[in-house]
């Protein structure tokens, strides 16, 4: 599908010189290299949500700060778009490029600068993958604790681009509680500096701004992240259920017990039946869903806490409860939840990963809710979850080669999303808005919300040169997306502000 962007920027996007252009970085940046023929740019013209596409009109790929300055400042001198791209695992639709636009790829940044084991940090480039940080950091007992399943890919700009989280999120956090700094360039080509090398900075908390603001605001090109000791002893339990909402009842059950796992998954019976079948991992394919839950730390507390956990799944309802032998098995428990997405794609030609949050409370009547939904489109979901923090991915699967069922898949991932938001949850965890998400950002924000998003997108780059299109929609968008949502006379959540 091919994207047009007139309708988000109101059609104002600039005439744009392109030879006028090339000829301008040819002389200014000799070394850059720059792609303009369209077999060079077709590579580029997606990221992970395949579906949307649109072909650059250049790419480029520096390989300095100071390249990246002189590049945005001869782009802002011409008025030229520009959206910054590091691995192209996003699944929002948030690196999709402009056809009258710049695509600016940081690929190349691709260096640890520092591992500091006295200060517990390390100071990378951002074109650096995810796991690259913690195999750097190995040596000294440390690593990098968000840890997306795509971490073997996805680099540290990106993450910080999208705010990602991980199987770990629910006790480490998310991005945002993982960095200490930021250096980034301006729409203008200034050099910034946001966070500190020290726990705290003086001023406006800017750097908690520029996490997950999907390159709106500036163009990363350092990152200082935390690093934690690596826990003496992680063990996983892992338990079975014969309904699902009862396992969503479980998670509860073992938060408002008081205890923080390091990671608490589940996936329902599609899912498991998945995963099994690609990595072999051991999961119970006669389970309508399972939970799988690691505790870390000292060894007598994690023993102490398995025993705890054990009593609260088997008062849950739990039909089986394992624990794995020793940390190989431990690791193939988690290779299953990690590799759920490519096992599921071996299910169905096409897939579409959803990315929604919710409150802990609401898991049983949401996927209750998503298995109405998935009746009604007529189309299968796999349901995969950080359930410890409500981040759940639900997979449509589909076929595009039959007419309609891209179109029908997209209509049920934005039903999901909006269930979300009438329970209290948002329509992403750490995926970002993107290019898909956008009509439902109308669903969850009020018009006040959306001008204020406005206005600092407007501090940062009032000409709105920086991934245009993309995360915050028009109020007239929203008007427009409310009006296409009334069905016989009535709005869908009548309890939320429309527009």
């Amino acid at each position: 599908m091919n994207l047009l962007y007139d309708e988000q920027l109101d059609g104002e996007l600039p005439e744009i010189d392109r030879d006028a252009l090339i000829a301008d970085l040819q002389q200014a940046l000799p070394q850059l290299q720059l792609l303009h023929r369209r077999e060079d740019l077709q590579p580029y013209e997606c990221d992970g949500l395949s579906a949307y596409r649109t072909l650059p009109m250049l790419v480029v790929l520096p390989e300095t700060i100071e390249q990246v300055q002189t590049l945005m400042k001869i782009c802002h001198l011409h008025k030229v778009p520009v959206v910054a791209r590091g691995a192209g695992t996003g699944l929002s639709g948030g690196a999709l490029p402009l056809e009258k636009g710049v695509l600016l790829v940081m690929a190349r940044f691709n260096r640890i600068l520092e591992v500091n084991p006295e200060g517990r940090f390390a100071r990378v480039q951002p074109g650096v993958r995810n796991l690259a940080i913690s195999e750097a950091a190995a040596p000294h007992k440390l690593y990098y604790a968000p840890d997306p399943s795509s971490q073997i890919a996805c680099s540290i700009g990106g993450n910080v681009a999208e705010n990602a989280g991980g199987v770990h999120c629910l006790k480490y956090g998310l991005t945002v509680h993982n960095v200490m700094k930021v250096e980034i360039i301006t729409v203008e080509g200034e050099r910034m500096t946001l966070g500190a090398d020290s726990l705290d900075a003086p001023g406006f908390d800017l750097l908690a701004l520029f996490m997950g603001s999907e390159g709106m605001l500036g163009i990363v090109v350092e990152v200082t992240v935390k690093l934690l000791p690596v826990p003496q002893v992680a063990k996983v339990l892992m338990a079975s259920f014969d309904d699902i909402g009862k396992a969503g009842q479980a998670v509860g059950d073992i938060i408002s017990a008081g205890i923080i796992p390091g990671g608490l998954e589940m996936m329902d019976n599609l899912a498991i039946r998945a995963a099994e079948d690609f990595i072999h991992a051991g999961y119970p394919v006669d389970a309508e869903a399972i939970l799988l839950c690691e505790l870390d730390g000292v060894e007598a507390d994690v023993n102490a806490e398995c025993e705890r956990v054990k009593a609260v799944l088997e008062q849950s309802g739990a039909t089986a409860i394992s624990q794995a032998k020793d940390d190989a098995e431990r690791k193939l428990f988690w290779a299953g939840r990690k590799n759920a997405f490519p096992a599921v794609g071996r299910m169905s030609p096409d897939y579409y990963c959803m990315d929604g949050t919710i409150p802990r409370r609401e898991l049983p009547g949401v996927l209750q809710g998503i298995a109405d939904l998935s009746s009604e489109y007529g189309l299968r979901v796999a349901n995969v979850f950080h359930a410890g923090d409500g981040n759940m991915h639900p997979l449509i699967l589909f076929d595009a080669n039959q007419e309609g069922e891209l179109e029908r898949a997209e209509a049920l991932g934005g039903k999901i999303l909006e269930l979300c938001v009438a329970v209290g949850g948002s329509i992403t965890g750490e995926h970002g808005v993107g290019r898909e998400k956008i009509n439902q950002m109308c669903s969850q924000f009020n018009d006040d919300e959306l001008q204020t998003f406005h206005a600092v997108k407007a501090a940062f780059d009032p000409d709105r040169l920086l991934n245009p299109g993309k995360n915050i929609p028009t109020l007239h968008r929203c008007a427009e997306f409310g009006a296409m949502h009334i069905h016989n006379g009535e709005l869908p959540f009548p309890e939320l502000d429309r527009f």
